[in-house]
């Protein structure tokens, strides 16, 4: 089961790490001051910089639970300002922007979970857990996880 994480967190973080190239282009920047982003040079870059550090943080498990709070960082604004699909007119293009709006509550929704469960066994901080239990002869119990 700990495998299972470890799965989860590499899907998860797939989604915010392919996306990061994207923030550095003319094309997303003039895209985000098209939808209301103020100093887009600035901000859209700057998004693609927080999606990365947080993306990574949680793919290695190291200081996870902050990473999340990084992809909160970043989904928040994006989904109101870029998915804001109850002010589009077009109903197609609003369907569509509704449909992202959903998936990134969907993805704040996990982002939440990290931030609270943290990265799990599989990572750089179970690792660190482990081999500090070792060296000390100490015996900790996981809560976390049910066995059935």
């Amino acid at each position: 089961m700990d495998q299972m994480v470890l799965f989860g967190r590499i899907l998860y973080s797939a989604v915010f790490l392919v996306s990061v190239p994207a923030h550095f282009t003319e094309g997303t920047i003039q895209y985000g001051a098209s939808q209301g982003v103020p100093m887009a040079g600035f901000f859209v870059p700057l998004a693609g910089i927080v999606a990365l550090l947080g993306g990574l943080s949680i793919l290695i498990g190291y200081k996870a639970k902050e990473g999340a709070w990084l992809i909160v960082l970043f989904l928040a604004p994006v989904t109101l300002m870029v998915h804001h699909f109850w002010n589009i007119a077009d109903p197609a293009a609003a369907a569509v922007h509704q449909v992202h709006f959903v998936k990134n509550l969907s993805l704040l929704g996990a982002a939440l979970l990290i931030s609270y469960f943290g990265s799990g066994p599989m990572s750089l901080e179970g690792w660190a857990k482990r081999r500090s239990r070792e060296r000390h002869g100490t015996k900790m119990i996981d809560l976390t996880s049910r066995r059935r």
